[in-house]
């Protein structure tokens, strides 16, 4: 069964106050767009994504978008949240049997509840994740249809016209699931001018019967300032973003940021020794499904836990033959553009490679040069030193090497 998935991320977010789509707000260093769709791309059920953000961002679209692991498109939405959905819904693969649409203000869905909505959709045809109302419920109503009331009341009161038995009541999330066949009925008749607040509801109106999967009360939806500050973001500051000058600038945390990164690999005979691109003349070389370069993929991890914007394993898995030999200064390359992308440019790097042979100083100006190339700034702003493991480990035995990264970046 091939599953495609539609992240709903067209809007902008008004209600937030933020001057910038909601979904470009960071929650611990990551926006909820990028939490949303890094969910999907973990989960091993969907075979490919289609991300819907608005026109202008669909143009220009964040760096991480162009580095995923799984087949993924960028597509313009629409006025509307039903032609964003119908917009992405024309995007997906013509292999797809069953489709997920999820909304990007969504960031801590699980790949259990993924999972979960896909199974019921498969045997159903259509579920969506819901949780029961804890609290008792009321149905609201004006003073014509209540009993007659003792006192006075100001004018336009609500009152209570009944009580609602809890255990019929559930509180609609995503992500929802559809056989391709209900997902086409739902978008056709949205298309025809029938308007819902999701595509489960137009599936209803299509005939379709819809099955409840249990929801997850963690898969909270960021609809307001509160909402977001409650889920751990950073509180919006009209002021900047008034001053945001990116579509995807994103608000609210500190100018500069640091991040750390470590990686070690085995030596083995019959491969190159590439340290920051330069191949040392030596009789073993670094094991990896890549080119090994520890330097390299020090540095990677280091720039991009700055930015918040994942690791080296969720963007050049060691799973993709994509990545099988790649340079790890071309690598290098993907990472610091994906940085530039979320938003920050790169200070400074400062590395160490343990090893216990060669001796790194000879080459040390290239790997300086190539690094500093490969990140975009000055060789002034990148330092790399070499130290031995005086003999201890499996590093000072000659077995392996590896290289320890820090990095600052600071917010355009």
């Amino acid at each position: 069964m091939f599953v495609s998935a539609i992240i709903a991320a067209g809007g902008q977010g008004r209600r937030l106050g933020a001057g910038v789509p909601k979904q470009l707000l960071e929650i611990s260093g990551q926006s909820l767009l990028q939490r949303s769709v890094e969910a999907f791309l973990r989960c091993d059920r969907i075979d490919e994504i289609i991300v819907v953000v608005p026109p202008e961002m669909a143009e220009a679209p964040p760096a991480y978008l162009g580095s995923a692991v799984k087949p993924l498109r960028v597509v313009a939405g629409g006025r509307r949240r039903q032609d964003s959905v119908a917009n992405g819904f024309s995007a997906i693969s013509d292999r797809a049997d069953l489709i997920v649409v999820h909304d990007a203000a969504r960031p801590f869905v699980t790949g259990a509840l993924i999972a979960a909505t896909i199974d019921a959709a498969q045997e159903s045809g259509a579920a969506i994740a819901a949780v029961g109302a804890r609290d008792t419920v009321k149905l609201a109503s004006t003073r014509g249809d209540v009993p007659p009331q003792s006192g006075r009341s100001p004018e336009g009161a609500t009152f209570v016209s009944r009580t609602i038995g809890r255990e019929l009541v559930f509180l609609a999330q995503t992500p929802q699931a559809f056989r391709r066949e209900v997902l086409r009925d739902a978008v056709a008749l949205g298309q025809g001018g029938v308007e819902a607040t999701d595509e489960a509801a137009l599936a209803e109106l299509a005939g379709h019967a819809v099955r409840l999967v249990e929801g997850d009360p963690r898969n909270v939806k960021i609809t307001t300032a509160d909402d977001l500050a409650l889920a751990g973001g950073a509180p919006v500051h009209p002021s900047a973003a008034r001053r945001a000058d990116r579509p995807d600038a994103l608000l609210g945390l500190a100018p500069v940021r640091t991040g750390v990164g470590y990686d070690l690999h085995r030596l083995v005979p019959g491969r190159p020794l590439l340290l920051g691109g330069v191949a040392l003349p030596f009789p073993k070389g670094l094991a990896g499904h890549s080119d090994g370069d520890v330097l390299c993929h020090a540095v990677i991890d280091a720039i991009l836990g700055a930015a918040g914007a994942g690791d080296i394993g969720q963007h050049f898995p060691d799973t993709d033959d994509r990545w099988r030999g790649a340079a790890g200064l071309d690598l290098l390359r993907r990472a610091a553009a994906a940085v530039r992308g979320a938003g920050f440019e790169i200070e400074n790097t400062d590395a160490v490679v343990i090893a216990e042979q060669p001796r790194l100083v000879p080459f040390l100006p290239a790997i300086v040069g190539n690094v500093s190339e490969a990140l975009g700034i000055e060789a002034a702003r990148v330092s790399v030193k070499g130290k031995t493991n005086e003999g201890v480990g499996e590093i000072g035995r000659g077995e392996a090497i590896a290289a320890h990264a820090v990095a600052l970046v600071r917010r355009k």
